[in-house]
């Protein structure tokens, strides 16, 4: 008798593990690992995943009384070493491990189950996923000798179209009214044979000119080097890690281009993952211009049958080259040799559901279970990346790093102006635009190049506020400021969504909601005002384009717009920090940052990185071709080290600072910090279950060093859609395993009505 070790479907943290389950002898076949399958538990249906089979009970368990698995619902999804991976990370991000499973299924997979009958067996619901099978009609040596009927004039037309060779017969039909019965009479006279072939959903080509790689005739030393150093990380087959550290423009994508067809070469495939989904179709295009049909696109705008086709060739072993976001770490390739996250350093590879795994962290863990090599690419690393590459080792695993200080062909890093904006006021300025930055543009526009303007907010203006009682709308259902869009004349709440109409001063109709005041009026600057501004203060003829989630929201947006840039003569793309990375337009000799501060002043103490990391980021978009680029910074805070590292392209200036300050403070990368967020609709009880949290956590921790427990507080977003939220902050050591400890704590609290308890390892959002 064989025994399957099962995940149940059921996220709660009181259930812990898998649970065992005897294989019944008609099953044994389907019943793998990574199978999902019926169960019976706690006397009623569950749908589970099969994470491990033996040949032994369960110990201390009679054979007879292991229930029996009931059914299978769906073949396997994962193999061994991916179940592995899943019950790390349920230890690790502190969740169920059903949640850990998820991310690995096929796409469109669902849990509930349903059936037709009482006598029926049950069926799986999926999300319109599967594979679709295009039926395909072409001639039999026997069409020669056929002779249809004069009354069927369609099979006629059918016999003489498929004389072409063979066609879909949907494509038939559209050309030939009731092809389809023509088709199937034919094809029961044995004059047409009709067999189905998969048809690959949604493949879509870009005309992006940045979208294909030619092979370069030498690589740079930088570029031999650090391939150098993947060679030897691949080769030990321990999960090694190597940074490559280049600043913008130095040929990264070429170095992973190289690196992988080795790995191809030695029998392994790569993953490879992007920060953003804007980056996909140029990176896409790179790839296939290498590797062709063996590479497979996995990301959230594919619908989810076009995400199951692309997964599923890759289970197939079809495609061996997974390009990606983050999601993509989970596609079911089984020989890996290279895993490659490129601009390591984003926050999007930390996933802010459950479970709040984070890709870096999941790749290194991938790689020392499938014996790869971890390729970190980024000009700005995280400080993470730094520290550990500085050690040496993490968690067993070798990190060096590799310096790429230079770009290919001679070209050279753009000149950076920071422009002081406390200085252009107080001298009478009161444009959007600096006094440099307008000429700039103007010099952009007579020499019909191209320019990048960065503005991380959407909307017209960051808010309303009335000049007679200072009132500033906010959102009744959250705790944040409402956001002024003027094209619709509304408030946006950017939190949960909800909209109301306004109108700012000076109509007539302008009312704030706590004096009744008419000078309800506009303040700040968002993408849509920057968007309105320029397009009045540059001559006709020069396109406009905006880039921000509002004008992303449709599927393939993003490649529209950027083919509309890249098609452009002469062009300003104005967006939020979706452009700011990994975009490659020679053309673009221009950069302006409207407002380098959004950031910069967050109650976060990641805010100065992430400015530096952006500024840098966007800085390198300009002078990628053979002319020269030019970067302008306004801020009002032009002493801080983050702008004085932009400035002189010196990181250190900014590191130097920064790890002081870390460091003294007793943060990343000295400690790990997790977020417990505790929320619900009642003030009262979400004090009491976070007040409970936090002494519980408090007492397992005890005077252990390294460790420091913050709070309970409100978050600063205290309220949202209606839920009150208040949080705990956990310090500890960096090597520490603290997903066990707060997930015990989280589950010893109990259920309490209303009341839902977020468990965030090594936060990234505090607010």
């Amino acid at each position: 008798m064989r025994y399957a070790s099962v995940a149940l479907d059921i996220p709660t943290r009181a259930l812990e593990g898998a649970f065992d389950y005897a294989v019944p002898p008609e099953l044994e076949g389907d019943v793998v690992v990574g199978s999902t399958v019926l169960v019976s538990f706690s006397h009623r249906m569950a749908v589970g995943y099969v994470t491990a089979t033996s040949d032994a009970p369960p110990d201390g368990v009679a054979p007879e009384r292991v229930l029996p698995v009931s059914q299978v619902l769906a073949p396997a999804a994962f193999d061994e070493g991916a179940a592995r991976v899943a019950e790390w990370m349920a230890r690790e991000y502190a969740c169920p491990l059903c949640e850990a499973i998820r991310p690995f299924l096929a796409p469109g997979q669902k849990v509930r189950v349903t059936r037709a009958s009482e006598d029926a067996p049950w069926e799986l619901q999926t999300e319109r996923a599967g594979a679709v099978d295009a039926r395909w009609a072409a001639l039999t040596p026997t069409a020669d000798d056929y002779v249809p009927a004069r009354s069927a004039s369609r099979q006629r037309a059918v016999i003489e179209a498929l004389r072409e060779g063979p066609q879909r017969v949907a494509e038939l039909s559209a050309t030939i009214p009731g092809a389809s019965s023509a088709v199937a009479a034919l094809e029961r006279r044995g004059v047409v044979a009709v067999t189905r072939r998969r048809e690959l959903r949604g493949r879509d080509e870009t005309t992006l000119s940045s979208a294909a790689a030619p092979r370069p005739r030498r690589l740079t030393d930088g570029q031999l080097t650090a391939l150098a150093a993947i060679d030897e990380a691949r080769a030990a087959a321990r999960g090694d890690a190597v940074l490559v550290d280049g600043v913008t423009g130095s040929g990264k994508t070429e170095v992973y281009l190289a690196a992988i067809e080795r790995s191809l070469a030695a029998g392994g495939g790569a993953l490879v993952l992007v920060p953003e989904i804007s980056l996909t179709a140029q990176t896409v295009g790179r790839f296939r211009s290498r590797f062709g049909d063996e590479v497979a696109v996995l990301h959230s705008r594919l619908s989810t049958g076009e995400r199951f086709d692309q997964w599923d060739l890759v289970r197939s072993g079809r495609a061996r080259v997974v390009v990606g976001a983050r999601s993509a770490l989970f596609a079911p390739l089984s020989e890996v040799g290279l895993i490659i996250i490129d601009e390591e350093h984003e926050s999007s590879y930390k996933q802010d559901k459950a479970p709040r795994y984070h890709a870096r962290e999941v790749a290194a863990r991938l790689a020392r279970e499938r014996g790869a090599a971890l390729v970190l690419g980024s000009a700005t690393p995280s400080l993470e990346s730094l520290e550990r590459c500085r050690a040496g080792r993490f968690r067993g695993a070798r990190w060096s790093r590799v310096e790429m200080p230079e770009r290919p062909a001679g070209a050279v890093l753009p000149r950076v102006t920071v422009v002081d904006m406390a200085e252009q006021f107080r001298g009478g300025g009161r444009s959007v635009f600096s006094a440099p930055l307008v000429d700039a543009l103007r010099g952009v526009v007579e020499r019909r190049e191209k320019a990048v303007l960065l503005l991380n907010r959407r909307g017209f203006a960051s808010f309303l506020m009335c000049r007679e009682c200072g009132c500033v709308p906010e959102c009744p259902h959250c705790s944040t400021a409402l956001t002024y869009h003027e094209r619709g004349h509304m408030l946006a709440c950017h939190t949960c969504g909800r909209t109301w109409p306004v109108r700012a001063f000076p109509d007539p109709s302008t009312a704030c909601p706590n004096c009744g005041s008419r000078y309800l009026a506009a303040y700040g600057v968002g993408t849509q005002r920057v968007e309105d501004e320029l397009s009045a203060l540059l001559p006709e003829g020069v396109e406009v384009i905006r880039m921000d989630a509002d004008t992303t929201r449709a599927k393939g947006a993003h490649q529209r717009l950027l083919e509309r840039f890249d098609a452009a003569e002469c062009a300003v793309l104005v967006g939020t920090q979706m452009i700011a990375k990994g975009l490659d337009f020679p053309e673009v000799t221009l950069v302006g940052v409207i407002n380098a501060d959004t950031m910069l002043k967050l109650p976060d103490f990641r805010a100065a990185e992430r400015t530096y990391d952006l500024l840098e980021q966007v800085a390198g978009r300009a002078g990628r071709g053979g002319r020269p680029g030019e970067v302008i910074v306004q801020t009002y805070w032009s002493t801080h080290p983050a702008m004085r590292a932009v400035a002189a392209h010196d990181r250190s200036v900014f590191l130097d600072a920064e790890l002081a300050e870390r460091a003294e403070a007793s943060y990343p990368p000295f400690s790990r910090v997790s977020n417990v967020v505790v929320q619900g609709r009642s003030e009262r009880d979400v004090r009491a279950a976070c007040d409970a949290l936090a002494a519980a956590v408090r007492e397992r921790v005890g005077g252990a060093a390294g460790w420091e427990v913050l709070g309970p507080a409100d978050c600063v977003r205290a309220r949202v859609k209606d839920r009150v939220r208040r949080h705990v902050l956990v310090k500890c050591p960096p090597e520490a395993e603290v997903g066990n400890l707060l997930a015990s704590c989280a589950a010893g609290l109990g259920r309490r009505a209303g009341i839902t308890i977020a468990v965030d390892v090594d936060a990234y959002d505090l607010m």
